[in-house]
């Protein structure tokens, strides 16, 4: 008996659903071309010439991350056009702190089976963030990986890279006692903490995504699923105008495990936890997870996505220039002598 003549689709990959899913999402890509960019979608790199002539000294500055279990919320709501911001945001925030302006972006994304409508929903997302990064989406990889992932599930992460005057990086090796801390709010929850999210939300107490909070003024899924706000083009004006010894993104770690990556061994900080409005959702899950507080400023950002640490003589001068912006900010503490340690004070931690 003559066997079937097996196809690379009979064994769960569609090449021609691959094209068209590059097809759909060209448009998109497109729109977040720099005038450095060489080339077209579907070269075997992405091309960038670097205009040596803007720099003295440039660095390039890279970073990597993924969504992680935020992901879940995608699916649970079958959403997936905000998924894409986050995977930028957790990439060019994070190059952000060292003074770096994003210039492109790359992103991966690993699925079961390709759905060219819905790859092309999320890599319009990840387009969308670039765009308002001012950053490039100048490659990627879609794999579709049969039997891999469950069907309708997928991953994908994201790398940037930036560039940053030699002598104008910022390592966080100036900042000193007596610097003031100014904290710019975050969407909510952005990208991190996740696994605890779920667990409270769904194991623990048995919501459903569609239900609507009256603390949050819209349904849980919604709260969970804003994306991670996109912070270059709100602190890189700053950088030409004022002082700015260290910058925080505030993930996974929180405050007690992010802050100390830009201090010296000579300094601590304190921070006010009455200084900024804490947005409801922190307080929903503390109440129906019973978190210890301490264990909820190490888990999620609590309202404030990114800190700058800068000299006190230059903090009204740069939140008076936020708020001309239309930007808000919060003086949320300041550095102290110490060894390296996280106050928190106010409300809940008394003082």
């Amino acid at each position: 008996m003559e066997s079937k003549s097996l196809t690379y689709k009979d064994a769960g990959v569609d090449i021609d659903a691959g094209n068209r899913s590059v097809e759909l999402m060209k448009q998109h890509v497109r729109a977040t071309y720099r005038p450095e960019v060489l080339g077209d979608i579907g070269g075997f790199g992405g091309l960038f010439a670097l205009n040596s002539g803007k720099y003295r000294q440039p660095v390039l500055v890279s970073g990597t991350d993924g969504v992680g279990t935020k992901l879940r919320l995608a699916f649970m709501m079958d959403r997936h056009d905000t998924i894409g911001q986050d995977a930028v945001a957790m990439c060019v925030n994070d190059i952000l702190v060292q003074g770096a302006e994003p210039l492109f972006f790359l992103d991966y994304l690993a699925v079961g089976s390709l759905e060219p409508e819905k790859v092309a929903t999320i890599v319009s997302g990840v387009a969308r963030a670039c765009k308002e990064s001012g950053c490039s989406l100048i490659g990627g990889e879609t794999a579709e990986m049969a039997g891999f992932y469950p069907d309708g599930e997928y991953d994908i992460a994201g790398f940037a890279v930036g560039v940053v005057e030699k002598d104008r990086i910022i390592t966080g090796e100036k900042v000193a006692a007596g610097d003031v801390l100014i904290g710019l709010p975050s969407t909510g929850i952005h990208s991190n903490g996740y696994s605890l999210v779920r667990k409270i939300c769904f194991d623990v107490n048995s919501f459903q995504t569609g239900e609507y909070i009256d603390e949050l003024g819209c349904s849980l899924g919604e709260e969970l699923l804003k994306p991670t706000r996109l912070y270059p083009k709100v602190c890189l004006p700053l950088l030409d105008r004022f002082t700015i010894h260290g910058m925080v993104h505030i993930t996974g770690g929180g405050f007690y495990d992010n802050i100390p990556r830009i201090l010296p061994e000579s300094c601590s900080v304190t921070v006010n936890t009455e200084a900024w409005p804490r947005p409801a959702i922190f307080d929903c899950l503390q109440r129906w997870g019973n978190v210890a507080w301490p264990e909820m400023y190490r888990t999620f950002n609590m309202g404030i996505g990114m800190i700058l640490a800068v000299p006190a003589d230059q903090a009204q001068g740069l939140q008076e220039e936020l708020k001309a912006r239309g930007e808000a900010s919060y003086l949320i503490g300041q550095v102290t002598a110490g060894a390296r340690k996280v106050l928190l004070t106010g409300g809940v931690f008394g003082a």
